[in-house]
């Protein structure tokens, strides 16, 4: 709880944009439990990954704005950071290791596209082209499969059965992925 109040600054900066009357609570005191859930291997990792109740209710249109606003603060935040880093050295991990630039750039277009799938939505990355035109690409087919699911028009579940990510839930991994990169540029900026 400690640890999310002290980026609770970090996400409001982020989130400015999409004008989510997000505040910063005062104290750590001041947070509600509302669900308490159990986490895995990726939760251990750092990425939400545990699906609380709420996300899996019905988003209605209201809703779908905020979250597709949500998601363009954050891609806004993520551009900013390559933005800042275009043309400087990353500073490298603790042996020597990290990736540069463009292969984060890559990671995250490759990632988000691959929660898209999990949406029930598709979207294919093209190899060795104009990254700039690959993200507009990418996030113009998140924006349409979000408001697709939203509004019911992808399956519930896969091809094999499995559950297909709801929007919130969709939204929350996305946005923490493409924050995650974004604080992680910003951090490495020599």
């Amino acid at each position: 709880m400690q640890a999310l109040y002290e980026y609770g600054q970090r996400y409001a900066r982020a989130i400015e944009s999409a004008q989510a009357g997000f505040i910063v609570p005062a104290s750590v005191s001041e947070f509600r439990i509302v669900e308490r859930l159990k986490g895995d291997a990726t939760t251990d990792f750092g990425a939400p990954s545990a699906v609380p109740a709420f996300d899996l209710e019905p988003v209605d249109e209201t809703e779908l704005e905020e979250l597709q606003a949500l998601l363009q603060a954050c891609w806004q935040a993520f551009d900013f950071a390559i933005e800042s880093a275009t043309g400087k050295e990353l500073r490298k991990g603790p042996r020597g290791g990290g990736r540069e630039l463009e292969k984060i750039v890559r990671h995250v277009l490759e990632s988000e596209t691959g929660y898209l799938s999990s949406l029930g939505w598709k979207h294919k990355v093209g190899e060795g082209h104009d990254l700039s035109d690959e993200l507009r690409g990418a996030r113009s087919a998140t924006l349409e499969g979000l408001s697709r699911a939203a509004h019911g028009e992808l399956p519930e579940f896969g091809p094999r059965g499995g559950r297909r990510w709801r929007p919130r839930q969709f939204v929350r991994r996305a946005a923490w992925h493409v924050l995650d990169h974004a604080w992680e540029i910003e951090e490495r900026i020599c």
